[in-house]
């Protein structure tokens, strides 16, 4: 878990809230930009500063631009707070401070620091005066002192300026005057003066080429830009060249020089083929500095392509392509030969001589190099030899700057930036490899172009006051300074007794009005100048607020913070601070007043809260403003989100709990890896945490979570370690080759966060199963090499697979490939069989052997076979696939078979005998002496005499008895006498059968069975199974149609299995735990109703209805009577869990009004159609036609009399067919369904297939009178 406590754009300290535009700051022509810039050090919080009205949470780009602008400005930070202290400019306040106090609570970002120090410069040394006031003219912008224009576009040379009055703006070029009017292609800008030179009428971009000066004049003096030379941009083409093919001796060095065309500014290089194929550089082939492309050795695969130099221009976006060269190499061993460039000793084993390095460049043992200050400083060594020499860079008497240096073009160039006076000194570089080393020094000398120590600020002053600027640099050589006033040198300007120039310095005594000024500074030496302007202004003007009034200002609790006032006025008025109206001024202890009449607060607390006024005074007057301050208290993540590790694929979540000022607006983000994180629809944010779904490796990476409001924000980091399936090897690459084996190497891919346990490698062969990959062999994830074991005649191709406890990488891309030599088989064919498919036939089958065992051309099987225990000649045949049939053989013979592999370098081994039979046929005898016992009344055994061998024909499978249902010996019960059968494997002699239908007559026969089928029939044997208990009463119904009754109702069991005795009920009443005494009823067979008188109103009652033969009771039903009316609502209970309605007295009434208004609309049809009337359905004129009725012309249709009436005793279904109406309880409908199975041991482990009523599918009921089943019961 990491917490991260820098403060963002929107910042923690506070946050200020403009009001509406005053209008009496336009009125006083107050730009915004007068105090935008004091803005920025408003609030500051921890060294973090934060605009006021001008820049909210939402401004973050206008915050970033002024960063920018305080970075640029780094280098002059110790000058501005020396001269602070020192020099005591003019600035808008009245106190002199030191250097502002710094409390951080953690280190800060480098743009706070950059804020922290453009605050310092607004404080110290920027001084803005109201453009509603008279002053001098200020250059704002301008060109760069080196212009380099494109010759395509029009050329702009810019030149802005500011002042009251209004500057006007001319030109020198090549320090002469410019006169603009003469030349109809330059403009200048309406209210600027920057120079536009068009060229779309024509003309020629060179003939502008020169030094431009711009110069900004109002009657209170003159400013000056620097000198901007103007260049245009310059592509020459590549001079063209025939170039002959460069030979060279393998192992030699090589330099191919570019020689570029000399552009403006000078061309990109870069090295490419003919086809446009950028060239590998490594550290043996790389392109120097100047553009030149060095081969330290070369080696045979140089010639492979061509070497093309090229150059790309900057501003016309064009590349120039030079005639490419093309190597031709002098080698001792002409095959270029890829398992040598892996090998230990490349050059050796190639036959190139190995030699000690020398440098390509620089030449000789030592050199010099001069660089300017804050300049990157660039050193090169280039060497050559055999092996490679490697470089290594040193300082002499100490060491190489590491927060200054790196390396570059494979360790051959030093880069030192920003260079220093402290880089110079003596550099060497050495060159190595196993042959020697040497060694070239380099003396660097680092000289410096003039920079500002203290550059000249405008000076304001009031009337009869004193001041002075300072124009101080330093360089190497020492730059000399000369000043200028309006443009003009000092010394031909009017004589001015209030000032004196000492050197850089000038300085003025008792100023009046009329010594108001623009004065150049300009300080030069060889390499360069620099040019300043600053002007003196006197001024009488009384106090005014720059910034808007009542402003509101939110900050947080316990950070450091700034209020802002800025002012000015001349003479600099006095600043002093109120809080809440109170007398006392605010100064020292948790306050502290800077010049520019910020009030810092050094730490904010909850009775900080209140108005500040600022009061600003001078002779001339006072002025004051109020600024609001309220207290936030922070916001702080205190539960963070933690560092996790993932299995791809999972589910994340990461917490992020904030505590934050109920008055401000949360807003929590997430970032991942520092950038905003794109929530996708496998994520999911809510307000305390972030949760990812299935999880991938994308995933993985740093998590922050920002809890920001308006005016501060919490940070919280966590780490996502992703675990995944390894990135596949790569770069496999074949080496020691040999006829049995051959060394595998490859470069494991990333293992994802999770080590790789198992490399397995893969073959691919291409004669007998192209594209099927074959596992080889398994290494441990420790290896990258492995030597691998071979067969004979094999065109192998391997690929690895990574594997990790994820899961497995995709494959790599498969290696070159590799043949080995043949040889005779090794082995023979396995799982060779002979089995008959005819009764006079043997098939002898095997599993042909694959590409890794065949080792040679032409596959070939020979097969042999005899009669076994003959001793007969073998007959033998040979066969190219995996089969072979022998005929005319004997019935179920055994045979002795061979097969062995042969190829074209020869045979395999000999093989061994494997016994096979020929075919079989059917069994010729039957079981003896089967006798049949009945166990129970659904199980009986058998025992049966075994069958001679020789009679069976074959293999014995099994001994079956087939049985079937003769009869049942209950009257008019319909049986299926569908054949069912049970098997007895092996040679066995007696066996079960099972899962009879008690109180039926069987049959039964036994046949003998083998690989070919059934043999013949044995004798029937008839036999009958004993009266069973019968099955469970069908729908027992329990209903309670009042407190003092019970009624129940129930049907007929589905099997009775015998002739039924009767039925018995036992029921017992219950009232929670507790249970009375049990009753037990008996009842006719005929009985299927009883009513229960209760006893007890409160209790429940259990009742238990089994039915009965003579054998015993079978199966009984439970069901409970319904909860009393206090309970639960009183409902019938139903074994089939459904609600019978049929027997609802309101259902009944419903159903036959509906038969007889049927019957009534029949008989009216019956009258209409004897009368051979027609039967009106609507009146002609009244009713309109359906779409579904026939379109009859008089509006009526014949109902004629089809013979489609249901025939008497049957009932019409819904599909309108004809049903014959069935009895519930007929036996006829108890039959046999399926053919049952049995064990091995001759049990069934079927089930009875039970024919349906009828009646029951289709929710009709007949009456008992009419069942066959009653009728039986009233007989019995």
């Amino acid at each position: 878990m990491r917490r991260l406590a820098a403060r963002g754009a929107a910042g923690d300290a506070g946050e200020v809230a403009a009001p509406a535009a005053d209008s009496s700051d336009s009125a006083q022509g107050r730009s915004p930009s007068s105090w935008r810039l004091i803005d920025l050090c408003a609030i500051w919080d921890a060294g973090v500063y934060l605009p006021s009205a001008a820049w909210n949470g939402a401004s973050s780009g206008v915050a970033r631009r002024r960063l920018n602008e305080a970075e640029r400005l780094s280098s002059v930070r110790e000058a501005q707070l020396k001269r602070l202290k020192v020099t005591r400019p003019r600035v808008l306040g009245s106190r002199e401070q030191g250097q502002v106090p710094r409390m951080a609570r953690q280190p800060l970002p480098p743009w706070v620091h950059a804020a922290f120090l453009l605050c310092l410069l607004s404080l110290g040394g920027a001084i803005e005066i109201p453009m509603d006031l008279t002053q001098p003219p200020t250059i704002t912008k301008q060109s760069v002192k080196d212009h380099i224009v494109d010759p395509r576009d029009n050329i702009l040379i810019e030149c802005e300026a500011k002042g009251n009055p209004a500057p006007s703006f001319h030109w020198t070029r090549n320090s002469r005057f410019f006169n603009i009017a003469k030349d109809p292609r330059v403009s200048m800008r309406r209210r600027s003066g920057t120079l536009v030179i068009d060229f779309r009428s024509g003309g020629r971009p060179e003939e502008y080429e020169g030094e431009y000066q711009c110069f900004a004049r109002n009657k209170f003096g003159t400013a000056l830009s620097n000198r901007i030379r103007l260049q245009v941009s310059k592509s020459p083409l590549w001079p063209k060249e025939n170039l002959d093919p460069v030979v060279v001796q393998e192992g030699a060095p090589l330099t191919l020089q570019c020689n570029p065309p000399p552009g403006l500014p000078s061309p990109v290089i870069f090295w490419m083929s003919s086809s446009m194929e950028p060239i590998t550089q490594d550290k043996r082939v790389s392109q120097g500095h100047n553009g030149d492309l060095y081969f330290s050795n070369v080696m045979l695969q140089d010639m492979q392509t061509d070497y093309s130099c090229n150059a790309r221009f900057h501003f016309t976006h064009t590349i120039q392509q030079k005639n490419p060269f093309t190597l031709k190499v002098l080698t001792n061993h002409p095959y270029n030969d890829s398992s040598l460039r892996n090998h230990p000793d490349m050059y050796s084993a190639r036959g190139v001589a190995e030699r000690t390095p020398s440098f390509m460049y620089p030449q000789g043992t030592a050199s010099s190099q001069m660089v300017l200050r804050g300049m990157d400083l660039l050193l090169e060594c280039i060497a050559s030899g055999v092996p490679t020499p490697d470089i290594a860079w040193y300082k002499k008497g100490g060491d190489l700057p590491s927060d200054k240096a790196k390396f570059e073009n494979f360790n051959k160039a030093l880069r030192i930036t920003n260079v220093s006076e402290e880089d110079s000194g003596e550099y060497f570089c050495l060159a190595s490899n196993k042959m020697g080393s040497i060694r070239h020094t380099i003396s660097v000398r680092v000289k410096a172009a003039p920079y500002w120590l203290d550059e000249p600020k405008n000076l304001i002053l009031a009337p009869g006051e004193d001041g002075r600027l300072v124009c101080r640099a330093n360089g190497n050589p020492k730059p000399t300074v000369q000043w200028m006033v309006n443009g003009e040198p000092l010394q031909s300007a009017p004589p001015n007794p209030n000032r004196e120039v000492a050197g850089d310095t000038i300085i003025f005594r008792d100023t009046q009005i009329s010594s108001r000024a623009v004065y150049q500074c300009n300080t030069s030496n060889e390499h360069g100048y620099l040019l300043a302007n600053a002007f003196v202004s006197v001024l009488d003007v009384p106090p005014r607020m720059l910034s808007p009034r009542n402003q509101l200002i939110r900050v947080i609790l316990y950070n450091r913070t700034r209020l802002d006032c800025p002012f000015f006025g001349s003479p600099i008025p006095t600043l002093r601070w109120f809080k809440n109206g109170q007398g006392s001024n605010l100064d020292g202890g948790n306050y502290h007043v800077y010049e520019n009449g910020s009030l810092e607060i050094k730490m904010i607390r909850k009775e900080d809260q209140g108005i500040y006024t600022c009061v600003a005074t001078n002779i001339l007057g006072k002025a004051e403003n109020q600024v609001r301050l309220e207290v936030k208290d922070p916001t702080r993540i205190y539960r963070m989100p933690e560092d996790q590790v993932a299995k791809r694929g999972t589910t994340v979540q990461l917490e992020c709990r904030v505590k934050h000022d109920p008055s401000l607006k949360l807003t929590v983000s997430w970032l991942k890896d520092d950038e905003p994180l794109y929530i996708g629809n496998r994520m999911k944010k809510e307000d305390d945490s972030l949760t990812i779904f299935g999880v991938a490796e994308r995933d993985q990476g740093s998590y922050t979570c920002v809890a920001s409001t308006e005016l501060d924000q919490d940070l919280a980091k966590a780490y996502l370690t992703v675990l995944g399936r390894p990135d596949r090897p790569r770069d496999l690459e074949l080496t020691d080759l040999a006829e049995r084996s051959v060394r595998l190497t490859w470069i494991p891919g990333d293992d994802n966060n999770s080590p790789i346990t198992d490399y397995v490698v893969q073959f691919e062969e291409d004669q007998f199963q192209p594209g099927v990959w074959h596992d080889h062999s398994k290494y441990p994830g420790s290896v990258n090499s492995a030597v691998l074991r071979l067969s004979p005649y094999v065109n192998y191709q391997f690929r690895v697979i990574a594997v990790n406890e994820v899961g497995s990488s995709h494959p790599s891309l498969p290696s070159e490939r590799y043949r080995t030599s043949g040889a005779p088989p090794e082995s023979n064919p396995g799982d060779v069989k002979g089995e008959g498919t005819r009764k006079n036939n043997m098939e002898i089958t095997w599993t042909p052997m694959n590409a890794t065992s065949a080792f040679g051309p032409n596959l070939r099987y020979i097969v042999k076979w005899r009669r076994r225990e003959t001793r007969e000649a073998w007959n033998n045949v040979t066969v190219w696939g995996s089969r072979y049939v022998v005929g005319q053989t004997p019935v179920y013979v055994p045979y002795e078979i061979r097969v062995q592999a042969e190829n074209d370098f020869g045979k395999g081994p000999e093989p061994e005998s494997v016994i096979g039979y020929s075919g079989e046929d059917y069994p010729r005898a039957a079981p003896t002496e089967v006798k049949v016992r009945v166990m129970n009344s659904t199980a009986i055994s058998l025992q049966w005499n075994r069958v001679y061998p020789d009679t069976v024909q074959g293999q014995l499978r099994e001994y079956r008895a087939y049985y079937w249902r003769e009869s049942s010996l209950l009257k008019n019960l319909w049986v299926s006498q569908k054949r069912q059968q049970a098997s007895f494997p092996g040679d066995r002699l007696r066996g079960v059968v099972s899962r009879l239908f008690p109180y039926s007559n069987y049959k039964l026969e036994m046949v003998v069975v083998n690989g070919r089928g059934d043999g013949p029939r044995s004798e029937t044997k008839e036999f009958t199974t004993p009266e069973g208990v019968p099955s469970a009463p069908r729908r027992f119904r329990v209903r309670q149609p009042n407190l003092e009754t019970i009624n129940l109702e129930w049907d007929h069991p589905e099997h009775p299995n015998g002739i039924m005795t009767g039925y018995t009920l036992k029921y017992v009443a219950f009232n929670g735990t507790k249970v009375g005494k049990q009753i037990v009823e008996n009842f006719s067979p005929n009985q299927t109703k009883f009513t229960v008188q209760r006893t007890d109103p409160v209790s429940r009652y259990r009742f238990t209805l089994s039915a009965r033969t003579q054998v015993g009771s079978g199966e009984a039903v439970t069901e409970e009577s319904p909860a009393p009316p206090n309970e639960a609502t009183p409902t019938a209970a139903y074994t089939n869990n459904q609600a019978d309605i049929a027997t609802q007295g309101w259902f009944i009434g419903l159903m036959c009004a509906i038969a007889l208004l049927v019957l009534i609309l029949l008989i009216v049809c019956f009258i209409k159609r004897s009368r051979g009337g027609k039967y009106p359905v609507r009146e002609k004129k009244d009713v309109p036609l359906g779409p579904e009725d026939p379109k009859e012309e008089d509006g009526s249709f014949d109902y004629s009399d089809e013979d489609n009436k249901p025939l008497q005793g049957s009932q019409t279904s819904l599909d309108g067919t004809i049903k014959q109406q069935e009895s519930d309880d007929s036996l006829v409908d108890y039959g046999e369904g399926g053919e049952g199975q049995f064990n091995e041991d001759g049990s069934f482990i079927g089930q009875y297939t039970v024919k349906k009523d009828k009646e029951e599918t289709e929710g009709n009921e007949s009456s008992e009178a009419t069942s066959p089943v009653n009728a039986i019961y009233s007989l019995a």
